[in-house]
């Protein structure tokens, strides 16, 4: 996929002298997660820094000693007092074990049932889940099942690497984003992930990460 969407991205100019000053894309695709270890995951990253996240899961898998991740199982029968004193809040315990109950009735599929959905039937499905939106299921299909053609356009990140990239006053709107993407298909996940890159960029230039 890479060669063949660094060509594509690099018909334009401006992702080819990205492209060149980044390098080659580092998309690390989390293969031996399921889904619903991603989705627990995620509820624990929002709204923190990944390093207090990672703090609160290393509490949380603390709880279940015997294996690396507790199974859906495991933390319904887990009180939410213990929960709480991972560090997650109300609402995210009540995420998680929606999330848990979802997994064990089936609504969360397995990574090979996930292969047979398309990506828009695998948003529709999990956004049912407590906590879990559109952009969080879009994270899922780009880093744990590694989905290609993938463009969160609602992503701040995204609409800001966009706006540095072509050198704009204001991000385009979602709506505008996803027209301007089709020219990226079906590599969108890739000029993701180089968005996410010129944004890094622009704060490394600029203390305030403006272009």
């Amino acid at each position: 996929m890479s060669r063949a969407g660094l060509r594509h991205l690099s018909t334009d100019p401006r992702f080819a002298a990205l492209i060149r000053r980044v390098g080659p894309p580092r998309l690390e695709i989390d293969k031996g997660r399921d889904l619903y270890e991603a989705l627990v995951r995620a509820i624990a990253h929002q709204q923190l820094h990944g390093k207090a996240a990672e703090t609160i899961l290393g509490r949380f898998a603390a709880l279940y000693p015997d294996q690396p991740f507790p199974t859906p199982t495991q933390v319904l029968a887990t009180s939410d007092e213990a929960l709480r004193g991972c560090g997650f809040s109300g609402s995210k315990v009540a995420a998680i074990r929606d999330v848990c109950a979802k997994a064990v009735d089936g609504v969360i599929p397995s990574r090979r049932s996930a292969a047979r959905l398309t990506d828009e039937a695998l948003i529709e499905r999990l956004i049912s889940i407590r906590g879990v939106g559109r952009w969080t299921v879009e994270m899922l299909l780009i880093f744990t099942l590694g989905r290609p053609d993938v463009l969160p356009i609602d992503d701040f990140g995204v609409r800001e690497g966009y706006r540095v990239l072509y050198g704009l006053d204001a991000q385009p709107k979602p709506r505008a984003l996803a027209e301007i993407g089709l020219a990226w298909a079906p590599y969108r996940s890739l000029a993701t992930w180089y968005l996410y890159r010129a944004v890094e960029e622009a704060r490394r230039q600029t203390p305030t990460g403006r272009a």
